[in-house]
């Protein structure tokens, strides 16, 4: 059994993946384009092109842990090699000298170096500390809690940190919307650092006693690295049938994701016209509320239902929750901006959404997790590193769409740099609202097509492992 302190102290890694999500989903495409005044179709083609190297390196970084023969584990010598330089990376990216204002090429050369700084730096951490979580507990439900720890955490800090900056760093002061004020970029940047430096080192420190686990490290790997020995066993993962449908749904979803990540700042603050105050209101309590309930409930319903069964859930209800806000105030259901009915309908929309987002996550990388004990049993390895790696590969991939779509659908409804909240024409509001829905319904329906053939359940995992266990015993 695994104590709530290692859970949490496992959990808090989750942190520093979710400080990059919170910079690149809710500040990124604004500050470039509406405060920089960078194009937005280069923005997003040069945030798509450090997603690229992401998930490039994901797969690589993974295989290569998976082969570590470090006295200090597979796993910790990458965390800990990758916590300072990637605090430094997010200073670095929200401080552009002002003197490069008005210049595409040298903004757009200063985001694309710190995007691939920080992009490095957070797949020598975030990956390995992914697939720590598979040799700290190979209990079928253990699992789910251990991830549960690390997806909270990742979805708090996620809404967290930037609701804490739209509170304090960029709220408005003598009339002037702090999300438009150059000085409050940089102070978001160390923030930024600090909880990158502390739960980092917090969650590296705190699991080290995982760090070595020889009972789980394939000696029948060869001890020599290279890249094509990394790439054969990368390649070995797609063998397996319930993966290569995992990775098929995450594409799917990440999409998805993606395009809804990309503009909902700037549906919040033109569609919705929510000031600074309220957009961290609804990014802040609604997931602090779907954390919980995902605390309270994740253990009835593993009990309850099978984890694919759980995904299709998740998934029907993300679908089912794209299709009644925005619909209402299509057809002038709802009242004006500005009042309390909005607010709290979109508070509603985002708790539903980030409970059945969350829901989903755990379940697929607790399943991902299983999956590493049939591939030990079919190929007599371990490569958790591999499976989590190459399904961050897809799914970073697939994300790309994200910014490309986000940053060609503001140059399509001519959202002008600069325009302010309530000055915005109502059909290039209609179009944000528009571009919303037709990058994230279709994915969700793919995305569920490929979840109700995922086939793992419990009573097959508990198989697989005492099969595993009676293999090992002979071996000895």
């Amino acid at each position: 059994m695994i104590s709530p302190r290692i859970r949490a102290l496992y959990g808090a890694g989750g942190a520093v993946y979710a400080t990059k999500e919170a910079a690149f989903t809710m500040f990124i495409l604004m500050f470039y384009t509406q405060v920089m005044g960078l194009d937005g179709s280069i923005t997003g083609l040069i945030i798509s092109l450090s997603l690229i190297w992401d998930a490039v390196s994901d797969p690589l970084v993974g295989a290569w842990s998976d082969r570590s023969r470090s006295k200090y584990g597979r796993r910790h010598p990458f965390l800990y090699a990758s916590i300072i330089p990637l605090g430094l990376g997010f200073y670095g990216l929200f401080s552009p000298p002002e003197s490069f204002i008005g210049s595409n090429v040298l903004l757009g050369g200063w985001l694309l170096f710190w995007s691939l700084w920080i992009r490095t730096f957070i797949t020598t951490f975030a990956v390995p500390h992914l697939a720590l979580s598979a040799e700290i507990t190979s209990d079928y439900h253990q699992r789910s809690q251990v991830l549960g720890a690390r997806l909270a955490f990742m979805f708090i800090f996620t809404v967290g940190l930037p609701a804490v900056g739209l509170l304090y760093i960029f709220a408005e002061t003598g009339g002037v919307d702090g999300r438009f004020e150059l000085g409050n970029y940089p102070i978001y940047g160390g923030l930024s650092c600090l909880v990158i430096w502390v739960m980092g080192t917090a969650s590296t420190v705190g699991t080290r006693r995982y760090a070595v686990t020889p009972d789980r490290t394939p000696d029948s790997l060869p001890q020599r690295i290279t890249l094509l020995s990394l790439l054969n066993d990368l390649l070995l993962t797609f063998k397996n049938r319930n993966f290569r449908l995992i990775l098929g749904y995450e594409i799917a979803a990440m999409i998805s994701y993606g395009a809804i990540a990309t503009l909902n700042m700037l549906v919040w603050t033109y569609y919705w016209e929510f000031s600074a105050m309220e957009v961290s209101m609804i990014l802040a309590i609604p997931s602090l509320l779907a954390v919980g309930l995902v605390m309270i409930t994740l253990g009835p319903l593993t009990r309850r239902f099978q984890k694919n069964r759980l995904l299709q859930l998740s998934i029907m209800g993300l679908i089912l929750n794209c299709l009644w806000l925005y619909p209402l105030r299509f057809m002038d259901w709802l009242p004006a901006n500005g009042t309390l009915t909005i607010f709290i309908l979109n508070f509603l929309f985002m708790m539903f959404f980030m409970y059945l987002f969350l829901l989903r996550a755990i379940n697929t990388q607790s399943i991902i997790a299983d999956i590493t004990d049939e591939h030990e049993l079919d190929h007599g390895t371990r490569q958790e590193g591999g499976f989590f790696a190459t399904t961050n590969f897809t799914a970073k991939l697939a994300s790309v769409f994200g910014p490309v779509y986000g940053g060609v659908a503001l140059d399509f409804i001519n959202l002008e740099a600069g325009a302010l909240p309530g000055e915005v024409p109502q059909a290039t509001l209609d179009g944000l609202a528009y571009a919303m829905g037709l990058g994230a319904l279709p994915a969700l329906f793919v995305a569920y097509y490929f979840v109700t053939h995922i086939k793992v359940g419990q009573e097959d995992v508990e198989q697989i492992q005492a099969r595993i266990k009676e293999r090992r015993a002979n071996a000895q």
